[in-house]
């Protein structure tokens, strides 16, 4: 490993990532929040839900009744009137189901006095779930989605349908209160219908496209859940205001600065990344090539969400194998490293948030008798990674806004 370039990138991590805590954005949203005489129930829901949630009620002193569901070991501590739930994610799991429960629970029987303040990351679609169809099926048709290589939006146009809070259908839950929503952004281009499929706004996608969507997937399901995709969804929501504290533009534009601090000139190549891993991964390493004799401290940053198709049964997740695919590419590329993770310091069903490769990977790899074709093709990126330092370990961020590549060059 090359530990210059190692260093240079977990500053860039750590430096991007601060930038995107949710603390500082739920304050400004709240800043000018006044009860109109009625309680304010808390929900939160997503990987950040918690951070959200703290913050929050620090601002406000206090909620009169509040429900955090978010993805296992994300909750720090207790909050005060605030019921804590872990629950599962990228698959919803019995816990999901149950913390929604809660949650719908504790905004039943509201009046127009009363204010539903919602806070919502990424995540949401699996941790906050309430389905019309048996759990069993969902987590299969949830599992099938992800293995196909479905897109986000395409998958929550599918969710939506089949849930009773997707789709607007919380908001109309929550009526007559009104609902304040505070969006943390994990979509690319923030379309509010699609972030956590959208509980709390009203639905842009049609019937006709989840009906598309299914059969382009060739997804196996239930009559009945055929019969939900032809089911519509709210197209107009009168009790909501909802704001945006934060997306992936941020993190892109925090890294880029953090890389000029550095002595890297930074070029954002993108903050709507969309394609296979592999692809990205493969990518980075081609333009690393071509500006390899320029003599520059170079970054090149593409913001977004990669998708991995899986052929194999390893163990990984998108920014793992991005990185795990570029490695090939800048062998022995002087000064040449790639690095990608997520925002919320997981990706996939893993520990880690990402991974790091640089030109002395390959080297390091066939010391170790691993192949790194042979890993891409079983999707095993994680324990190919460990084995050379290659994993990026953030531990839980409390934030949600997709995530980053960078590819560096420093030739000195």
């Amino acid at each position: 490993m090359n530990h210059n370039l190692r260093s240079d990138a977990d500053a860039i991590i750590k430096a991007s990532l601060q930038a995107v805590l949710p603390d500082e954005a739920v304050q400004r949203a709240l800043k000018d929040y006044q009860p109109v005489g009625g309680r304010t129930i808390l929900i939160a829901a997503g990987k950040a839900a918690w951070q959200m949630a703290n913050a929050a009620v620090r601002t406000l002193g206090h909620v009169d009744a509040g429900v955090v569901v978010t993805k296992y070991d994300h909750v720090m501590g207790e909050i005060p009137g605030v019921t804590c739930y872990e629950a599962g994610h990228p698959v919803p799991d019995e816990n999901s189901f149950a913390a929604t429960q809660a949650a719908l629970a504790a905004v039943s029987d509201l009046t127009p006095q009363d204010t539903v303040l919602f806070l919502l990351s990424g995540g949401g679609s699996a941790l906050f779930e309430s389905p019309k169809i048996p759990g069993g099926e969902l987590q299969d048709i949830t599992s099938q989605m992800l293995a196909s290589g479905a897109d986000i939006v395409e998958m929550n146009t599918i969710r939506k349908r089949l849930s009773n809070v997707k789709g607007g259908r919380f908001a109309l839950t929550c009526a007559p209160a009104k609902v304040l929503s505070i969006v943390l952004s994990d979509i690319l281009g923030d379309p509010l219908d699609m972030i956590a499929s959208g509980p709390a706004y009203p639905d842009a996608s049609t019937c006709a496209e989840a009906v598309s969507i299914a059969k382009k997937y060739d997804l196996k399901l239930s009559d009945a859940a055929w019969k939900l995709l032809e089911e519509e969804t709210p197209k107009e929501l009168t009790n909501v205001t909802t704001q945006i504290t934060g997306s992936v533009r941020e993190l892109c534009a925090a890294a880029a600065a953090k890389c000029r601090e550095l002595g890297y000139e930074p070029v954002l190549l993108t903050d709507m990344l969309s394609c296979e891993a592999r692809e990205a991964g493969s990518f980075l390493a081609s333009i690393l090539k071509t500006h390899a004799g320029e003599g520059k401290k170079l970054a090149f940053l593409a913001g977004g969400e990669t998708v991995v198709h899986l052929t194999g049964k390893g163990k990984g997740g998108r920014n793992q194998e991005l990185a795990l695919a570029a490695a090939p590419g800048i062998a022995g590329l002087r000064g040449a490293a790639v690095f990608s993770f997520g925002s919320d310091g997981t990706d996939g069903p893993t520990d880690a948030a990402g991974g790091y490769a640089d030109c002395t990977s390959m080297k390091a790899f066939a010391e170790k008798g691993i192949d790194v074709f042979a890993v891409l093709k079983e999707n095993d990126a994680y324990h190919a990674l460990k084995e050379v330092d290659g994993l990026i370990m953030t531990g839980p961020t409390g934030t949600n806004v997709n995530d980053i590549a960078v590819a560096m060059l420093n030739p000195a």
